[in-house]
């Protein structure tokens, strides 16, 4: 029951300005637990380049707060080659980016080569964590 152009809005939030106009989401319509209907949109972004940029750029809009306490909790944010993040979705539509776990607007980063020592100094490099 949310307004789907807005959690768009909030979604293309998380990147950069010079990448938001390159990002294709692609849909999916799935079929809940209770036969609810839930439309799950995604992006790839396969350029590392890019890839970086978008970390960078969330990592210089994080609060203190939010990194002391990705900082703590990294090891539950990784998976294998992967990182996940997830952000309040409300605020997001606002362009201020905070991790929440209420509703959230997830975002899974996967790390072809990197092993997950490299993940979390990469994250330390770029300001994620500190």
């Amino acid at each position: 029951t949310e307004d789907v152009d807005k959690v768009l809005i909030s979604a293309n939030n998380l990147f950069p300005v010079e990448i938001k106009e390159n990002l294709t989401f692609k849909k999916t319509q799935l079929t809940g637990y209770y036969k609810n209907p839930i439309i799950l949109y995604k992006i790839q972004l396969n350029d590392k380049i890019l890839c970086l940029e978008t970390l960078k750029f969330i990592s210089d809009q994080l609060n203190l707060s939010d990194k002391e306490n990705l900082t703590y909790n990294i090891k539950n944010h990784l998976d294998k080659k992967n990182l996940y993040l997830r952000f309040d979705k409300q605020l997001a539509f606002a362009s201020i980016l905070k991790f929440s776990t209420k509703d959230p607007i997830h975002l899974k980063i996967h790390f072809e080569t990197r092993t997950t020592r490299e993940i979390i100094d990469l994250a330390k490099e770029l300001g994620l964590i500190l």
